[in-house]
């Protein structure tokens, strides 16, 4: 088996379509109950947004639509 190293260096040499797709991989594999640990910096802002949220002032984008804007870009980028 790969170790961390070795994987995140092949990722460098790939496109950067096939390392959006390994992200996006790579993501879709994580549990969704995993307990992932956030600096304590960002408390008080995650905070300030679930509240913005539940208040309803603030407009909520799907990652969908983010995802598809960013690798637009990306891509359009490239090909300049």
């Amino acid at each position: 088996m790969a170790d961390f190293n070795s994987l995140l260096n092949a990722a460098q040499h790939l496109g950067a379509d096939d390392q959006l797709r390994l992200f996006n991989a790579l993501w879709d594999i994580v549990p969704a109950d995993a307990d992932v640990a956030l600096h304590e910096d960002w408390a008080p802002e995650l905070e300030r947004r679930v509240a913005a949220i539940e208040a309803g002032e603030m407009k909520l984008t799907p990652w969908s639509s983010i995802r598809d804007a960013a690798l637009s870009r990306i891509r359009h980028d490239i090909a300049c």
